[in-house]
């Protein structure tokens, strides 16, 4: 194989690249996303400097289908995003995520450095509840319920997605997000530490409802998100939306500052 061949390969193995190049397109993902109120201490402590807590002291706990991924396939995705500030600027910090194929898992932690592990995350509809359950190494550790449909945020329920004017949804989906991601060299010093951030752009809310909600975490020393208690849940809310998730950039380098 020629120096120029390998030039051209997105990503190893040589052999079959675990994901093309970007960008991603993603159609008919479907969000629950459990708003709740935590504890100050531990939400500091899951934020890496210079980030700072918003003073909010609320976190989002999400599964996302994402059922036509450009590159990635089909596949379940659970976690944890914190909300934060950069230099006074408002960012979603996403301090955990576990999910089911290799693709999205290799590629998100070689690019944009998400803190990607494997789990076996599922939403599905459950009767007249919209549930949400991880699990890790054989264990639940987190259950999310939502009652189905029963507040429709945007649009009309005319039983089937249909596009609509979802300004506050798609706001809140191009507020900047930001990972931390951490690469060894050859010789296990680290190589890579950054901050890096991204926006998603061309986003199509086909979608929205919000409605009571419910959440638990359980401890779990390999997936840890209990270490963010729930104190109160403050609302949940389920859509599905068509984006494109871009190339990344650079907010802060640890080896050079």
């Amino acid at each position: 194989m020629k120096t120029e061949q390998i030039l051209r390969k997105p990503a190893m193995p040589v052999a079959s690249p675990s994901y093309p190049k970007g960008p991603y397109r993603f159609l008919d993902r479907e969000y629950l996303i459990v708003v709740y109120e935590s504890q100050p201490d531990a939400i500091r402590e899951a934020l890496p400097e210079p980030l700072e807590p918003d003073g909010s002291n609320q976190v989002l706990y999400e599964f996302i289908n994402m059922p036509d991924s450009s590159g990635f396939g089909d596949y379940t995705e659970s976690g944890v995003v914190i909300p934060a500030k950069f230099n006074g600027q408002a960012v979603n910090f996403t301090a955990q995520m576990y999910l089911d194929c290799h693709p999205p898992i290799a590629g998100g932690r070689e690019i944009w450095g998400f803190p990607k592990k494997l789990g076996h995350p599922k939403l599905e509809i459950k009767h007249d509840t919209l549930t949400g359950v991880l699990d890790y190494a054989g264990v639940t550790v987190a259950i999310a319920t939502m009652a189905y449909k029963h507040e429709n945020l945007i649009c009309p329920d005319s039983g089937r997605p249909i596009a609509c004017d979802a300004n506050g949804i798609v706001q809140k989906m191009q507020k900047t997000q930001v990972n931390l991601k951490i690469i060894p060299d050859i010789d296990g010093s680290l190589k890579i530490v950054q901050l890096v951030a991204y926006n998603l752009e061309d986003i199509t809310v086909k979608g929205a409802w919000e409605g009571p909600a419910r959440l638990a975490l359980f401890p779990h020393v390999n997936a840890p998100v209990a270490d963010l208690p729930v104190k109160k849940v403050i609302s949940g809310m389920h859509f599905l939306a068509d984006l494109t998730l871009p190339y990344g950039r650079v907010l802060h380098d640890y080896l050079e500052n």
